[in-house]
């Protein structure tokens, strides 16, 4: 909130408008602007020390040199949820229930924890969704939890393969890519022969040259095209 930030700045230190302007990322005529009570809008002040972000010390530096720039100050780093349920932002919690109801209907086998453990939802709400009791079971609408933002793609990936090799089912692999990668392999394989044709050109020595066996040829070939996927 730099406009606000520049407001308690303006009000409540020494500091001149290249020094604030170039602390909150603004423009100058910005920052003359809310001093003089023409910007268009009406920003109420926020306290930069308070949330952290400037200490006093650095106020002071600021207020005694005017060539000064100002540093933010590193706040303490975020302590990182490592137990309990995930956590969903509010804008995307309306859609837990149609992602939930996309793994019931294509991913039977997982199980209750995992899908809990995975949205960030409870089993009520999983029960009542798989008996069709939820208060909103009308607008529930199955939808790819990674679609909506819920989960990653690695994430649902992980669960489904592990709630499979729980159930004895095979894990389901991916073959979207299995044209391409054969292409892949084609392609190749035309450019090595090319290139083989093309030495024994040049030498002089196409009657003589040396073929590779198709079976060392395609394990070649195949190693590469992997090599290139992974990328």
């Amino acid at each position: 909130m730099p406009h606000a930030t520049a407001a308690w700045l303006i009000e409540n230190t020494g500091l001149t408008f290249p020094q604030i302007a170039e602390f909150c990322g603004l423009h100058m005529l910005e920052v003359q602007a809310i001093a003089d009570e023409t910007a268009s809008t009406r920003y109420t002040p926020r306290d930069p020390v308070r949330a952290h972000e400037l200490t006093q010390d650095e106020i002071r530096k600021g207020e005694a040199n005017p060539d000064y720039a100002l540093k933010i100050a590193k706040g303490n780093e975020p302590a990182r949820r490592t137990k309990g349920p995930r956590y969903t932002p509010v804008s995307k919690r309306q859609d837990k229930p149609d992602g939930i109801a996309w793994i019931l209907r294509n991913h039977p086998e997982i199980s209750d924890g995992a899908i809990g453990r995975l949205i960030g939802t409870t089993r009520t709400t999983i029960a009542a969704i798989r008996d069709r009791s939820h208060w909103n079971i009308s607008n529930i609408t199955p939808k790819d939890p990674v679609t909506l933002g819920l989960c990653s793609q690695r994430e649902l990936d992980s669960i489904v393969a592990k709630a499979a090799k729980k159930a004895g089912l095979e894990a389901p692999s991916d073959t979207r890519l299995d044209g391409a990668r054969a292409a892949l392999i084609e392609e190749l394989r035309r450019e090595r022969d090319d290139a083989h044709r093309l030495e024994g050109e040049t030498q002089g020595e196409v009657a003589d040259m040396p073929v590779p066996t198709p079976a060392s040829s395609a394990v070649d070939l195949r190693a590469e095209a992997d090599r290139l996927f992974e990328r």
